[in-house]
């Protein structure tokens, strides 16, 4: 199987990245062995059923060889050989929550899928299901999927410059309903010290009434505090002002995963896609990550169903 072998998947990969400059339009498929099928051997075809094993990564770029989607268990406990990418989400811990995938091999699956026995068969990216034609089961293959067949809309939209240095002010009033939300259902009681649910430093409750709660930001100079996903530095302090230095450098580009307050794109979520010292800002894009990437799936195909 191919998670017992990653050395002779990177020398793979190598070869993969240089060929697929040039396929164009088209789904690579490398097969492990290249002995064709045997006279006779069933091989996945237009309008067939298949059940599928598989191992989703980046073909390229700062996440090169990482694991986006697996349906193997032991790839997803092993993340020494197989590590995984910055928005890689987990199916579970026990063996049952992985299962191999089933995909109609055609462009016209409908949206719910069919369904054979306890087995949905569901559409997948073009570039996938066409580079299962031809395989045969139990068998590994390479696919490499480039973005025009896979996931290839990116929305421009999705894309935010934001500042690396910001000031948040030392005093701030909230509505009591608000303060509580915010500090976790909390309610404010006058000289009582809070930690900020953001910047994790303390907060001292300096007045409560009815229709408001002020309350003061106590940072130190110099102290590291953690608000989106990466290191901020305490750069500066006045009177009414902190100052806050973002610890990003051009190196980490498409290699940290943030997190704001609010929703862009549907998410909250996003990868800093890159960093301008110069410009002191940095791009938070809300795009999947998989979103304009060309791909490479490792499958195994392991059961056919030829249509009636």
């Amino acid at each position: 199987m191919a998670e017992s072998k990653p050395s002779a998947f990177w020398t793979f990969v190598l070869v993969v990245i240089v060929l697929a400059a040039g396929i164009g339009g088209a789904a690579l498929v490398y097969y492990e062995n290249h002995r064709p099928p045997a006279a006779g051997t069933l091989t996945v075809a237009v309008g067939d059923n298949v059940t599928v094993n598989y191992i989703g990564l980046f073909a390229n770029g700062p996440q090169q060889g990482r694991v986006f989607d697996t349906s193997e268990y032991s790839v997803a406990l092993n993340n020494v050989s197989w590590p995984k990418s910055l928005q890689y989400s987990s199916r579970g811990g026990s063996p049952s929550d992985y299962t191999p995938l089933g995909v109609y091999v055609g462009p016209n699956a409908p949206s719910d899928g069919y369904t054979i026995g306890n087995t949905t068969f569901g559409g997948v990216v073009t570039g996938f299901w066409q580079g299962l034609l031809g395989l045969t089961g139990n068998r590994t293959h390479y696919i490499t999927v480039p973005p025009a067949l896979g996931y290839s809309f990116v929305n421009s939209s999705c894309f935010v410059t934001q500042p690396l240095v910001t000031t948040t002010p030392v005093v701030v009033t909230l509505a009591p309903n608000v303060f509580r939300s915010t500090f976790g259902n909390v309610s404010a009681v006058s000289g009582t010290v809070y930690t900020d649910p953001v910047y994790g430093w303390p907060d001292l409750v300096l007045s409560v009434n009815s229709s408001s709660v002020t309350y003061e930001n106590l940072p130190t100079l110099g102290m590291t505090v953690n608000p989106s996903g990466w290191p901020v530095l305490v750069s500066n302090l006045t009177a009414t002002t902190i100052t806050l230095t973002s610890q990003l450098s051009p190196a980490q580009a498409g290699l940290v995963l943030g997190h704001a307050a609010t929703d862009t794109c549907g998410t909250s979520t996003f990868t800093v896609s890159s960093v301008n010292l110069s410009n002191n800002t940095y791009v938070a894009d809300y795009n999947a990550e998989v979103d304009g990437q060309t791909l490479i799936f490792v499958v195994t195909v392991v059961d056919i169903f030829r249509p009636a």
